[in-house]
């Protein structure tokens, strides 16, 4: 594990100062537009060059050394904070070239992601999959605990330069701890024939997940959970600022109650190791997810959001953690690089259409239709309201109910329920 708690560490500082940035930029963005189209077609074009480069990502991870390729995406990513730096320092900063930098970013982060996904199997023995995963969970949960409400201050007091400045400062840190320490390559050998083309090996990966079957169940339970999630997530900050006209006090609180309520399922996972069948974890979680949820959604303030938020973000680790122990068990380690991609290929492509449906539909029809003499509006505007941000409430609490009806779902399929004894 020591290998393993080395990274874990770096990744830990770097995600704090990525987080901190992407909420500055998400109250300065929010600031200039007043338009959750704008953020959520942020979100997109960070996801569209890492969706391009999945399948060829998935070769390269199972080709070349896992180290350098963790080094190049870090330092690709920082190099855009640093651009983006320069251009805001510069007053030359505008909308489009956040997207620009996203994208570049979000395709060399998508690159070290897999890397250090695929690498986790030769760094521990199986038996501790999950309580890893599980810890991979809690540092991102324990960032959202530290970086907003931190982000929140500082963007008063140094400003989204300064946030900037201490981001890079992070990335450095997760450099040095991959370049010091020895990550293991794959010993065995590929069960790919060596006559396959390029394109062969580009298909390997989804055939793969084709050809077994409780994989391709359980990879379509996750998208119809995701697809709602991510749509309501986009839409998680404009709900709040619009609620609370731009508290950013309130948004970083809310994160606060997100990460210690992932904080406390992660440290759960982390010491309980999960339950004996895993795919209980995964649709339980999503089940809990989406209840708490829903009550988020119907709420108006901190004293509801606070509590909902923390329920909420309690199950993803449990929820991610037993999702990825049964990937990890189920494909072997000199494939995971295909393997993987391909899986998050289709992750990647449901939450790019979530946030490029997000924006439009929360702008153009749910605001509209609240705020109107709509027939919806008469008879649910005691429930959401008919002010600002009602229609993106009521979009938001109908992902959450097609996220517990995904969990459920899951139950109804013999061969999702045996996966774990098959």
């Amino acid at each position: 594990m020591r290998i393993f708690i080395i990274i874990w560490l770096g990744q830990l500082v770097s995600t704090i100062g990525s987080i901190m940035t992407g909420f500055a930029i998400e109250i300065w963005v929010w600031e200039q537009t007043q338009q959750a189209t704008t953020l959520t077609l942020w979100s997109f074009f960070t996801l569209l060059p890492s969706i391009l480069i999945f399948p060829i990502a998935g070769i390269i991870v199972d080709r070349w050394r896992r180290k350098y390729l963790m080094i190049v995406g870090d330092t690709v990513t920082v190099l855009t904070t640093v651009a983006f730096l320069l251009l805001y320092t510069s007053a030359n900063l505008h909308i489009w070239q956040l997207y620009l930098i996203g994208a570049i970013a979000g395709a060399f982060q998508q690159v070290q992601e897999l890397a250090y996904s695929a690498s986790i199997t030769l760094m521990v023995p199986q038996q501790q999959y999950v309580r890893v995963s599980g810890m991979r969970a809690l540092s991102g949960r324990v960032s959202q605990i530290i970086a907003p409400p931190l982000a929140g201050f500082l963007y008063y007091a140094i400003g989204i330069a300064g946030i900037a400045v201490i981001d890079i400062i992070t990335f450095g840190v997760a450099i040095a701890t991959v370049m010091f320490v020895a990550i293991p390559q794959p010993t065995s050998h590929s069960p790919l024939p060596t006559s396959l083309t390029h394109w062969q090996e580009l298909q390997f990966g989804i055939r793969y997940i084709l050809n077994r079957r409780n994989l391709l169940a359980l990879l379509v339970v996750n998208l119809l959970f995701w697809l709602p999630h991510d749509l309501g997530d986009s839409l998680y900050a404009p709900l709040i600022l619009s609620r609370t006209q731009n508290d950013a006090r309130i948004l970083g609180s809310t994160a606060v109650a997100a990460g210690l309520g992932g904080v406390t399922g992660a440290l759960l996972i982390s010491t309980w190791r999960g339950p004996s069948q895993r795919i209980d974890g995964v649709l339980r979680g999503m089940i809990g997810a989406g209840i708490s949820k829903i009550v988020f959604g119907l709420g108006r303030g901190a004293q509801v959001w606070l509590p909902a938020q923390f329920c909420s973000s309690l199950n993803f680790p449990i929820l991610g953690s037993c999702d990825t122990a049964i990937w990890m068990t189920k494909v072997e380690p000199a494939i995971q690089g295909k393997v993987f991609a391909a899986q998050s290929l289709a992750l990647q492509v449901i939450s790019a259409i979530a946030v490029l449906l997000a924006g439009p539909l929360a702008d153009k029809v749910f605001e509209p239709m609240m705020q109107s003499e709509h027939v919806i509006a008469h008879h649910l505007g005691s429930l959401f309201g008919t002010s600002a941000g009602s229609g993106i409430a009521l979009l938001y609490v109908l992902c959450a109910v097609c996220m517990f009806l995904a969990g459920y779902t899951g139950y109804t399929i013999p061969i999702l329920r045996k996966l774990d004894t098959q």
